[in-house]
C-alpha cells in the first residue's frame, strides 16, 4: 500500500513502530561490531547508488543490518525469508522510523510470500542478499532480462548455498555469491552458539517441557547440530545424533553422543530436532515407530525437513494444545507432537538467535557487500569465500568491543613463521 512516507510497504500494524523501535534499540546494545561498521558506512558511504533487496528473517538483530546499509548508501529492501519468523513490531518500525520499504508479515501465506518474492525483484537489485536462495533461484528462473542488474548476492544459509552449488554445477550462476555461511566468525558463532540456545529456548517456550532426562535425537552433526547437541546435553538430556557422513558421525560419538540411524532413533527419542537442510529426514516409518507423544520440531531452514504431509495422512486429529505446539492424534492410536509447523522452531516460537551473535552474522553480511561492490566487475561467477582479512576484522572488532587484547607476532617470529630455512 502507499504510504504518507512515499514508498510502498506490507506489514501488519504500522501503530506497532513504537514498540518495535524499542526492541531495535536494546538489541543494538548487544551488536558492537555491527554499530562499528554502520559508523564507518555513514562516513563513507561504500554502497552509494546500490540498489539491495534482502531476503531475511525480519527481526531486531535484522533491523541492525538493514540500517547499516541504508547508512552505507544503499537502496534497500526487506522482505520477510521465512513466513513465522516474522516481527510484526520491528517491520512496523523499519518502516516508519527508519525508512526502509518491508514487506513482511507475520503468518503470511505462501501466495504473499511469492508475491513478496516478487517485489524484491521488481526493485531490480545490484545485490540480493538471501536466506535459501529463494530470491536468487526466481531472478535465474523467471527474471533472465535483470540478471545484467546483478552485482552478486550473499547467502549466509546452509540450504542457500546448496541450492547456489546446484545453480553453479547447472551454469545458471552467471554472478558471484558470497558464501558468508562458512565465514568462520558466522558459523563457528552463529550456528553453533546460536542454533544451540535459540532452538532450546523455541522447545521450552512451546512446550515448558523438563529436557533433563529426556532422550533428544539430533538429526545431523554440522555446526548447527553440534550446537544443539551440545546445548541440550548442557540442559542433563541423553542426545543421540543421526547422521549420514561417517567423519561428522564419528565426531559426534567422540564428543560423548549416541550414535545410531534414524530408524533406531526413533523407537527412543522423546525430542526430535532436525539441522540438516535436507528434505524428509523424519518420515513416515519414523512416525510409525515414535513413542506416543513424541514431539518433532525443525531448526533447519525450510519446512521440509519432517515430512507432515505424511504425518497429516496418518492423522485422525489434529488439534492446537498450546501456542505454536499441535498434536496429531494417529490411526493407531498414538499421538505426535508437532512444534511450530515444522518450520524454524527458534523463530517460529522464540525471538530467534541471540543478538550478540547476530552481530557477526550480519557484520559478514555488510562486508560481503561492501567486497562485491568493490570488486565489481573482477569477480567471476560462482561462490567465493569471505576473504580471510573481513573474517579476521570482524573477529578484531568484536574483540575491542569486548575489552579483550590478545597477543601479536614478534619480528623474530614472523621470520620464523615464514621461512622453511630455519628448523628445531
Amino acid at each position: 500500500m502507499t504510504t504518507t512516507l512515499q514508498f510502498k510497504y506490507d506489514v501488519k500494524d504500522i501503530s506497532l513502530a513504537a514498540q518495535g523501535k524499542q526492541r531495535i534499540e536494546w538489541a543494538g546494545r548487544e551488536m558492537p561490531v555491527l554499530r562499528q561498521i554502520q559508523d564507518r558506512f555513514a562516513a563513507e558511504k561504500p554502497l552509494a547508488g546500490i540498489r539491495i533487496s534482502a531476503c531475511c528473517h525480519v527481526t531486531t538483530e535484522t533491523a541492525h543490518l538493514a540500517i547499516a546499509l541504508k547508512a552505507g548508501g544503499a537502496d534497500a529492501v526487506l522482505i520477510a525469508s521465512n513466513p513465522l519468523s516474522t516481527q510484526d513490531d520491528v517491520a512496523a518500525s523499519l518502516v516508519a522510523d527508519y525508512g526502509i520499504p518491508v514487506f513482511a508479515l507475520r503468518g503470511e501465506d505462501s501466495a504473499t510470500y511469492h508475491r513478496h518474492v516478487e517485489t524484491a525483484l521488481d526493485h531490480r537489485p545490484n545485490i540480493i542478499i538471501d536466506d535459501g536462495s529463494d530470491v536468487v533461484a526466481t531472478l535465474v528462473k523467471e527474471r533472465q532480462a535483470q540478471l545484467s542488474d546483478i552485482i552478486g548476492t550473499t547467502e549466509e544459509t546452509t540450504t542457500g548455498i546448496v541450492r547456489l552449488r546446484a545453480m553453479f554445477k547447472d551454469g545458471v550462476l552467471s554472478f558471484p555469491a558470497m558464501n558468508v555461511n562458512d565465514a568462520d566468525t558466522k558459523h563457528f558463532f552463529d550456528n553453533r552458539y546460536g542454533t544451540g540456545q535459540s532452538t532450546l529456548d523455541g522447545i521450552i517456550r512451546a512446550t515448558n517441557v523438563l529436557l533433563a532426562g529426556k532422550t533428544v535425537v539430533v538429526a545431523g552433526y554440522g555446526w548447527c547440530g553440534k550446537g544443539t547437541a551440545m546445548r541440550a546435553k548442557g540442559m542433563g538430556a541423553n542426545v543421540v545424533v543421526t547422521e549420514i557422513d561417517p567423519v561428522r558421525a564419528i565426531e559426534a560419538v567422540m564428543d560423548g553422543f549416541r550414535v545410531m540411524p534414524m530408524a533406531k532413533a526413533a523407537q527412543v527419542g522423546d525430542l526430535f530436532i532436525t539441522v540438516t537442510g535436507n528434505k524428509h529426514v523424519i518420515r513416515r516409518e519414523h512416525f510409525e515407530a515414535m513413542k506416543d507423544g513424541a514431539m518433532v520440531c525443525n531448526s533447519g531452514h525450510f519446512d521440509i525437513e519432517i515430512d507432515l504431509e505424511s504425518l497429516g495422512a496418518m492423522a485422525s486429529e489434529v488439534k492446537q494444545v498450546r501456542n505454536f505446539t499441535q498434536q496429531y492424534m494417529l490411526t493407531s492410536g498414538k499421538s505426535v507432537i508437532v512444534l511450530g509447523e515444522g518450520r524454524l522452531v527458534n523463530l517460529a516460537a522464540a525471538e530467534g538467535h541471540p543478538s550478540a551473535v547476530m552481530d557477526m552474522s550480519f557484520a559478514n553480511q555488510a562486508m560481503a557487500c561492501e567486497y562485491l561492490v568493490k570488486n565489481r566487475g573482477s569477480l567471476e561467477p560462482g561462490l567465493h569465500s569471505i576473504p580471510v582479512e573481513v573474517d579476521k576484522e570482524i573477529a578484531r572488532l568484536k574483540l575491542v568491543a569486548m575489552g579483550i587484547e590478545v597477543d601479536s607476532l614478534t619480528p623474530e617470529q614472523e621470520i620464523y613463521i615464514n621461512s622453511w630455512t630455519v628448523g628445531t
